[in-house]
């Protein structure tokens, strides 16, 4: 079955080039549930065999991550937003709430937003609460690149230093998720602590 959903993806985006890139990467990262695991890959493959540029396929992965990521903040923001604030009462959900959302959002958007696009499921859904809370645009679209980007260029890398091989691309993979999600404790410990330190000096100087 994932030889034969590999195989497909390396023919339609040898067929489609860049713009299929876009598309199957916004779709990745908007409503549809299609892992980046086997988009990007046989990407890289198709670098491998002089078919496509290694910096145009990262740049259309990252771009279309990102389209994908607007979809769902602005639908967030512009249609989820206000119909959760006038009917979320009905379900339990407060102004209060949104307030803490907000807050949340506003003091630590940036390192959710970007650990968020490299996560499995998370990557999916993170653009959602950010919409919903109003984050920063400017911040959202910095951080949301930042993610993509790094996670992109891992997985082209991955199919271009493996190939055509879908074992050890999966194996990779998951391997590269593990790293990512290692990466991520390390990076959330060291921001809560420093949060916290810069929390104990705020208030001795007060």
């Amino acid at each position: 079955m994932l030889h034969e959903v590999i195989n497909w993806l390396i023919t339609t985006i040898g067929t489609m080039g860049y713009p299929g890139i876009f598309l199957l990467m916004a779709l990745e990262s908007s409503i549809v549930p299609i892992p980046s695991e086997i988009i990007m890959p046989p990407a890289g493959y198709l670098v491998q065999q002089g078919q496509l540029n290694m910096a145009l396929v990262i740049l259309s992965g990252t771009l279309g991550s990102l389209f994908g990521a607007y979809l769902n903040y602005f639908a967030a923001h512009y249609l989820g937003r206000p119909f959760l604030l006038k009917y979320g009462r009905y379900v339990l959900i407060t102004e209060e709430h949104f307030r803490r959302v907000e807050d949340y959002f506003a003091s630590h958007g940036e390192i959710s937003t970007f650990i968020g696009r490299m996560l499995p499921v998370i990557r999916h859904l993170i653009s959602l609460p950010a919409g919903l809370a109003g984050m920063n645009h400017i911040k959202f679209t910095v951080y949301t690149l930042l993610g993509a980007f790094i996670w992109v260029s891992i997985l082209t890398w991955i199919g271009y230093l493996l190939g055509h091989n879908e074992a050890l691309i999966m194996q990779y993979s998951h391997q590269a998720i593990i790293g990512v999600i290692a990466f991520s404790v390390v990076l959330v410990t060291s921001y809560i602590f420093l949060h916290r330190r810069k929390l104990a000096r705020i208030q001795i100087e007060e």
